[in-house]
């Protein structure tokens, strides 16, 4: 059946009628902060202590608008008898909000965790060049990250966490032998013999 002729238009009317019946609200922005979603994209926080300088960040970036620099150090063996290391150092961490285009690539490819969203954005500036904000900027807008949120008590463990139990009870296992064996040792003395009384 063919649909009548103006019955878009009557549908239209409709919701602007509908519309101009309800009060409107006003958000008295900036005095009244606005509620954002959890999930919000503002600006990206850096956590620093995460970043091992894999450049995945600026690799992965469509328009190349991560900057990073660093340097190798020499790390000394973790024990005696050891080979040195060598380590990569964060020297800069940049961002250029002016060509970003909140797309989240860099986020989701970081390997460590060191990229989060923030739900921060009043970041403007009266000069283009200042747009591009260092790694201190970025981690003052890490403390501004909400906390994930909590999992689903039902879902399985996650492999990291049980693997990670195991080796703390081994080791615990292993500490509370050891402990054992030293107070027998104590106790009995040499050879199996009675200890001072």
């Amino acid at each position: 059946m063919p649909p009548i002729p103006g019955s878009g238009l009557a549908k239209g009317l409709a919701v602007t009628l509908r519309t101009m019946t309800r009060k409107s609200v006003t958000a008295q922005y900036p005095d009244a902060q606005p509620e954002l979603p959890p999930r919000t994209r503002g600006v990206i926080g850096l956590f620093e202590e995460n970043c091992t300088v894999c450049m995945l960040c600026a690799r992965e970036c469509p328009d190349w608008c991560i900057y990073i620099d660093s340097h190798k150090e020499t790390v000394p063996p973790a024990a005696p008898g050891g080979r040195e290391r060598s380590r990569n150092v964060l020297d800069r961490f940049a961002i250029d909000f002016s060509l970003c285009m909140y797309c989240g690539i860099c986020i989701e490819v970081c390997p460590f965790d060191a990229l989060f969203w923030s739900p921060e954005f009043e970041y403007a500036e009266t000069d283009i060049h200042e747009l591009t904000h260092e790694r201190d900027k970025l981690r003052e807008w890490m403390w501004t990250v909400p906390e994930p949120p909590a999992l689903d008590p039902r879902a399985e463990e996650p492999k990291e966490i049980g693997a990670a139990r195991k080796t703390a009870e081994k080791a615990a296992a292993a500490e509370a032998q050891a402990q054992a064996s030293q107070t027998r040792s104590e106790t009995h003395g040499p050879a199996g013999q009675e200890g001072p009384q």
